[in-house]
């Protein structure tokens, strides 16, 4: 029995001690991420649609932070993105590489569609629904109108469409100021006419 007691008592210990030894290693091989390409991500779109050079945004954000990247090259974010990253980082703002283009969605004509999954390999935020043989169709909330879908599809069934105009997403357009002077006599006029 002693001989037992001996056996998980002297493995408790080792764990205990290699559970130690990991602990201050971690502490000190401690390795952070780039505080600036981690700000620069939160600011990207998230499209993933490799329009900027580089397979999404987190390999992107990197680039620009380590300055291996302009930060005027995500085409979705366009203008907004690039005066945002220019702000973050002190730098000056750059025109833009691509013109930005209008918001788009995949549209699968399913009548068309051969369920050769294809689409559904190429989208990398995963907005196309779909098994092998059966239909498929993209989910509009989560696609970002990347265009990476359409090049793979063997019967040229998907189209691109201008994303629909949603509530959420909508903003009145500012009125031109007009630059009338008032005279003088106007403003008693309307004053006694209201």
């Amino acid at each position: 029995m002693t001989n037992i007691l001996y056996g998980v008592l002297s493995l408790g210990g080792f764990a205990l001690a290699a559970g130690i030894m990991l602990a201050v290693a971690m502490r000190l091989f401690h390795v952070e991420g780039d505080p600036m390409a981690d700000k620069i991500d939160g600011l990207l779109p998230q499209t993933q649609c490799a329009k900027c050079g580089f397979p999404g945004c987190k390999p992107y954000s990197e680039a620009v932070a380590r300055g291996e990247a302009d930060i005027n090259q995500c085409v979705p974010g366009g203008e907004r993105v690039m005066l945002q990253i220019a702000d973050l980082m002190g730098v000056e703002p750059k025109a833009l590489a691509e013109a930005p283009e209008p918001p788009m969605l995949a549209f699968v004509r399913e009548d068309e569609c051969i369920g050769c999954t294809l689409c559904i390999k190429a989208c990398p935020v995963d907005a196309i629904l779909g098994a092998p043989k059966q239909y498929h169709t993209v989910i509009a909330d989560y696609c970002t109108g990347c265009k990476l879908c359409v090049e793979p599809c063997p019967v040229d069934c998907i189209d691109m469409i201008l994303k629909p105009e949603v509530l959420e997403e909508w903003t009145w357009q500012a009125p031109e100021p007009e630059h009338r002077p008032i005279r003088i006599g106007e403003r008693g006029h309307a004053a006694h006419t209201a």
